[in-house]
């Protein structure tokens, strides 16, 4: 399956078409989709959803889709890594951080368009439009400040809708799903993703539950976890000016040598080398 890789922290990507040609695909970014006008199929993880406009839908690096239109469609993908979602002095105080938090860290594919109150909709596209006029201008000097303004409020307002949803599909607590988000949430935390703290949450045997995950997946559960992690390190060193020591305490490395070792064996350079060369 392709996967589409965002080389920026932001990008606004804004189309009509009446022929969807992009083949099924992963990313390695977040993206928030917005249906201008027209209407159709969104298929997302193997679940079809109609679409109309007005419709918002967000989509995270493991979700894969694709489009089957009816009416011709305007789309405005907003995408982002989760760079943009830094932290400025103080923040770590307000509200807003653990809210945003979450939401990039649950999975929201069961449940189609985030957002249904015509209200919300207007609310949502009325900030895309200002964002746009902004991005025309992405050379100013206050262009990052506003930007970042613009999507806390988005990501907010996305929250407080899905948030207070009843899933249209319920996670299963032993599902794939909520294994994979619960990896998510707590791939800071390496202490809660070993093998045998998984296997008690989810009431598997030790055993059982990498041989569940391998056929879930494809991949091994250990594996999964790791290069999950040096998925979220790369954009570590690619858009912020933390130092090695710092990234190694954020993932809960022992020191900075445990955490070059691993990620020259599962990137083939160093962490210095990738920053260097990017």
């Amino acid at each position: 399956m392709k996967r589409y890789i965002l080389h920026t922290p932001f990008s606004i990507y804004h189309f009509e078409t009446s022929t969807w040609t992009h083949s099924v695909h992963k990313h390695t970014y977040f993206e928030i989709i917005f249906i201008l006008r027209g209407n159709g199929i969104h298929h997302i993880n193997g679940n079809a959803f109609q679409y109309n406009e007005g419709d918002v839908f967000l989509l995270g690096p493991e979700d894969f889709h694709h489009f089957d239109i009816g009416d011709p469609t305007e789309f405005c993908f907003v995408r982002f890594n989760e760079s943009i979602h830094k932290e400025y002095p103080g923040d770590k105080d307000r509200p807003w951080q653990p809210v945003i938090r979450t939401l990039l860290n649950t999975s929201s594919q069961s449940r189609g368009s985030i957002v249904a109150d015509k209200q919300e909709k207007q609310k949502l596209h009325h900030l895309l439009h200002v964002m746009e006029a902004e991005y025309a201008n992405d050379q100013s000097p206050y262009f990052e400040m506003i930007r970042d303004s613009l999507m806390r409020s988005m990501l907010v307002i996305l929250a407080r809708n899905l948030f207070s949803q009843t899933p249209a599909r319920p996670v299963l607590k032993d599902s794939i799903e909520a294994i994979l988000m619960y990896i998510r949430q707590h791939i800071y935390q390496p202490e809660d993703l070993s093998i045998e703290h998984l296997a008690s949450t989810f009431n598997y045997a030790p055993a059982y539950i990498s041989l569940f995950f391998k056929k879930q997946t494809g991949e091994p559960l250990k594996q999964y976890i790791i290069r999950h992690k040096i998925k979220l390190i790369e954009a570590r060193l690619l858009y912020s000016q933390l130092t090695l020591t710092e990234i190694a305490d954020e993932f809960g490395y022992t020191d900075e040598s445990h955490l070059c070792k691993q990620f020259r064996k599962y990137t083939g350079s160093s962490p210095t080398t990738f920053r260097k060369r990017a």
